[in-house]
């Protein structure tokens, strides 16, 4: 299949681990930002390929691992409400909030409902005119357009009844917080490919610049993480900080034009609480006033609640790139997929539960 088969050549992913032997003279942290991409290393057995001095570390880049236990509870708070029908992606059924999950309130009777799109939300509340229907709205830059255009449809259609519930988080000023934190140990990022075919490269040239660190680009599969750490240690052999871009078949420079007009049209930047990391000023999305009667926080007088902290979990430190899932001594035993201490455990993209499928602790 193209674009897919010739970027699992295992000639290609030889060719780039000699290379990387050849060219690495010094001990180099690079961060993948991306959840896909942490499963792709782990999954594909590149981390033990790589030269020694070259350490991966996981970034914040699994929406459903930074959503902050407080909109947990929201959401579960919501779901329990006799007239609402609460809908939202598959893995954010099973993170855990203060008390229990939307699993478990789903286990209870209440109507949550698993989608792979917020238009099948509209069409329930379409369909379900005596019902509120929320949407769970997490994601990156990658899933504001459809969750805007969910907004969009609504109001042309004249559905009163369904709101979103945002919780959307910003690759770059999540990458800000990280360089800028004391403890940083990162030298180079690879930047999520999805994100950027959405939003363009612009927003990585400043922080390029001002953190002195490169930045690539990258796809998901094998050849294009290990094409993007080839092309990231070479810059930091330089001396480099660069803005690179390696998933050029997908990202271009001014990004989709038409996607961020939409994100624009419903949503505006607003300060942000990431579960495990803490508050990062400018580093989500909340919908604007113009589509206020779709914001389920106005339309239910949800008010601000309170970001409580994960005391046993040490996602937040996985996240910076400070620790690795291995390091948690709950790892495997109290902390399961089943049974999770954490969003990371739990969620597809989740680094830990990356480790516990493909890296067990033996």
């Amino acid at each position: 299949m193209k674009f897919l088969t010739e970027y699992r050549d295992p000639e290609l992913v030889q060719q780039y681990i000699e290379e990387l032997h050849k060219i690495t003279t010094r001990p180099w942290t690079i961060m993948e930002i991306c959840g896909g991409q942490t499963h792709s290393l782990v999954k594909n057995g590149i981390l033990e390929l790589l030269p020694k001095n070259i350490t991966m570390v996981h970034g914040p880049g699994c929406p459903v691992c930074v959503t902050p236990i407080g909109i947990i509870d929201e959401a579960i708070s919501l779901s329990q409400k006799a007239n609402v029908i609460l809908c939202s992606y598959g893995d954010m059924l099973r993170v855990p909030g203060t008390q229990k999950s939307l699993l478990e309130t789903k286990a209870e009777g209440a109507d949550v409902r698993i989608l792979y799109s917020p238009l099948e939300a509209v069409s329930i509340a379409q369909q379900n005119p005596d019902k509120e229907v929320v949407f769970f709205a997490v994601g990156f830059e990658t899933t504001a357009p459809a969750n805007a255009l969910s907004v969009v449809n609504a109001e042309k259609m004249g559905v009163k009844n369904f709101s979103i519930l945002a919780s959307h988080v910003l690759v770059p000023p999540a990458m800000e917080a990280i360089l800028s934190d004391p403890e940083n140990l990162i030298d180079a990022f690879l930047a999520a490919g999805h994100v950027c075919t959405i939003m363009g490269t612009e927003e990585y040239f400043p922080i390029a610049e001002k953190y002195k660190i490169p930045i690539v680009i990258t796809g998901f599969e094998p050849v294009d993480l290990l094409q993007g750490i080839y092309m990231a240690v070479s810059q930091l052999e330089k001396g480099l900080h660069l803005v690179e871009n390696q998933y050029t078949r997908s990202v271009q420079a001014e990004g989709n034009s038409k996607a961020m007009d939409t994100i624009s049209s419903v949503f505006e930047v607003s300060d942000r609480s990431w579960r495990g990391i803490g508050h990062i000023p400018k580093s989500g999305y909340d919908v604007n006033q113009k589509y206020k009667a779709y914001n389920a926080r106005l339309k239910f007088d949800l008010g601000n609640t309170a970001i409580e902290t994960d005391n046993e979990c040490i996602s937040g430190q996985i996240m910076k790139g400070l620790k690795k899932p291995h390091d948690c001594p709950h790892f495997g035993n109290k902390c399961k997929p089943e049974h999770p201490l954490g969003a990371p455990m739990v969620s597809s993209e989740g680094a830990c539960a990356a480790y516990y499928h493909y890296q067990p602790v033996v």
